[in-house]
This record gives C-alpha cells, structure tokens and sequence, in this order.
C-alpha cells in the first residue's frame, strides 16, 4: 500500500511513520483552511492569520488521525494481534497488522474503537471551543477549535459507511461473520459493498465535474478509486492467504538465484546484472555464504567515474530482516513481509547464513491466480 515511509515518532510502544503522500494532503489542507474556509466564515482576518490557522488546523487534524488510529491498534494489542505501526498516508491512516481478527468480536471491537474516538475528539474540541467563546480567546483559536470538532465529526461518519475496508465495513464484516461463522464470505459480500460505494463516489465525483465543481468532483473520483481498489485488494489478500496457509517457503524459492560475487565492479554489476535481469536488488555471496545485498539505492549516488573503480563490497550493505527469510517458515509470514515493507524479492537463508534460494512477490501471485482458477471450477 505504501511507498517510502518515514519514522517519526513512538507512542506507548507503537511506532507512528509517515507516508511521502501524506505531504500532498498536509499541503493540500493547508491551502484549502487558508485560502478558502477560515477567510470565508472569519472574514475580518489578515492573510497571514489565515495561514497560521490552516497550519494549526492541519497539525490538529494529524493528532486526530494518530489517535484515531492509535485506538485501533491500541484494541488490536488487547485482543493479541501484533501491531507492526501506524503509517499516515494521502487518505489519512492506517494500523499495520499482519493477521486478521482471531474472531468476529474482536474485528467489531478494533474497527468500531477509531470512529469512537474521533467521536470523542470531535466532544473534546467543541467544548473547548465553546470555553474559548466564553473567555473571549481570539477568533484565530476559536476558529481552529470549531474546524476541529466539526472535522473528527464528519471523520467519524465517513468512517462509519458501510464500505470495506472502512471502519464502518469491518464492523460490517463482523456483524456477517459473527453470524455467518464464514469469515471469507463476510469478506467478498463486505467487499462487493465497499467496491460499490467506491463506484458510486466516482459517478458523482464525474457529477461535480459536469457540473463545474472540478475540485470537488476530482477529489470524489480519488476516493472512489481509492475505495474501490481497497475493497477488491483486501478480499484478494484474504483469499491468498487462506490458499498459502500452512505451505512453506521452501515450496516457492527458486533454488538457482542469480547472485554476485563482492569483487565484481559497479560498472559490471550495472551492465551484467542490472540491465540483463532486471532486479533492483541482488544478493552477494562468497562460497555460497549470503555476505551482503546491493541494490539500486547504493548505486544512485555513484558518479560514472566510481562504477569502474567500486566494487560491489564496497558499496553493498547488510541484509536486514526486512530482506531475509528461512526455507521453514510459513510462506504467509514471508507474504506479511512483502506488504509491510514493499519488498518483492526475499532471500531465503539458512541457520548458518548460507544463501538457498530466493522467493519472489510474482511467484506467489502466479501460484495464487492459478489455484483460484482451479477453485472456482470445481
């Protein structure tokens, strides 16, 4: 789902990351509260007034979505499930679990636990709004104080639509499957939902256009898409992890992995390697032991000069954890690994560092599709 992520901050042990996309929306907030609300509901303000409140208004509105989400993740730990972090992106927020709700109560409890909280938010903010109008706080601070309320409100309600993977169609969900005992059936129905008010935002985002509310109608068609997608992607993650559950990566690793060796040159690694396969990364290995990965990133900042005097040790880097699994695992474990960290190829190693294979994104998705065929022949 993510691009590159950045750290920022932990929160009661969880880690809170930030999502490059996350800078459109801040900016695209921010311009909007300075050039368009607050001077039309506060006209007697300067320009300059106007732009702090939008930057207040932002700052305030990514505490809400970090506590929002938090609340999540926060319910999610109490049920077990494992939280990896929380990661803002363009559509606001995410908590990265690798598994799904062990049952039905526990998937109504985690999703119903954010739209509660911006409940509350919105309760916290009007009240203090409604202090500030009482000890005659300036009109800047009321202001930014009245946007928030209304904001977690409206955060709420949108949240609440019954539109997976929304919070409002994971309670859908688990109202289905509390009943239906069939977790992949509450998730296609769940999801057949929320891929049709994905369609539905994207008609009347087409709406708005034709009608000369181009922003508007832009924004709408975002969604939807967004929505849309969402919906199909999840029900298709659910489906891929019920057919790999129990298989092991030792199935899927190709056991002829094109490596190099740590005396290669960059300028060979480039030419050789890189525009012959294809492959952002490689793994370095010596007497068949996985000393290093190199990977485009490395090479980026080279200049011409330095690929014909570098070479590959020189340049290539440890193999984290991100980057590395055991011929044992479960390969759902190495697919959880792909997503959370957008890595398509993992090194699959032994006890004793030894490189045994590599696993890749598109030999688990060609096995998927194939299987699925199958299943819906029968």
């Amino acid at each position: 789902m993510f691009g590159r992520k950045i750290p920022l901050f932990k929160l009661l042990g969880f880690q809170v990351n930030i999502d490059f996309s996350w800078f459109i929306l801040l900016f695209l907030i921010v311009w909007s509260l300075a050039e368009g609300l607050f001077p039309f509901y506060f006209p007697e303000l300067d320009q300059n007034t106007y732009w702090w409140m939008g930057i207040g208004g932002a700052l305030g509105l990514f505490i809400s979505i970090v506590l929002h989400e938090f609340m999540h993740s926060f319910v999610a730990r109490r049920f077990g499930l494992p939280i990896k972090g929380i990661t803002l992106f363009v559509f606001g927020g995410v908590a990265e679990m690798d598994e799904e709700p062990p049952n039905a109560k526990a998937e109504f409890f985690m999703a119903i636990a954010g739209p509660l909280t911006s409940i509350a938010l919105g309760a916290a903010f009007y009240f203090v709004y409604v202090f500030g109008i009482q000890n005659n706080w300036p009109v800047s601070v009321n202001g930014i104080t009245i946007y928030l309320s209304l904001i977690n409100i409206v955060l709420a309600v949108f949240n609440m639509l019954p539109a997976f993977p929304l919070d409002g169609g994971r309670v859908l969900r688990s109202i289905l499957w509390y009943f239906k005992g069939n977790l992949t059936w509450a998730t296609r129905v769940s999801s057949r939902v929320g891929a049709a008010f994905g369609a539905l935002l994207i008609a009347l985002g087409v709406l708005f256009i034709f009608t000369g509310n181009v922003i508007g109608g832009f924004w709408w068609i975002l969604i939807g898409f967004f929505l849309w997608n969402a919906a199909n992607i999840s029900y298709q993650q659910l489906m891929m992890k019920q057919f790999l559950q129990g298989e092991k990566v030792r199935r899927f690793m190709k056991t002829d992995p094109v490596t190099v060796p740590p005396d290669l040159t960059v300028d060979k690694l480039i030419n050789d390697y890189i525009y012959r396969y294809h492959y952002k990364m490689f793994p370095v290995v010596q007497n068949g032991h996985l000393t290093s990965c190199i990977s485009t990133n490395e090479i980026r900042d080279l200049t011409r000069n330095q690929w014909e005097t570098l070479t590959v040790k020189d340049v290539a880097l440890s193999c984290s954890t991100d980057t590395i699994v055991y011929a044992n695992d479960d390969v759902v474990n190495a697919l959880n690994k792909m997503n959370r960290t957008g890595k398509s190829r993992l090194m699959v190693v032994n006890s004793s560092g030894d490189l045994q294979g590599v696993i890749t994104l598109k030999d688990l998705m060609q096995f998927f599709s194939l299987k699925l065929d199958l299943e819906q022949k029968k």
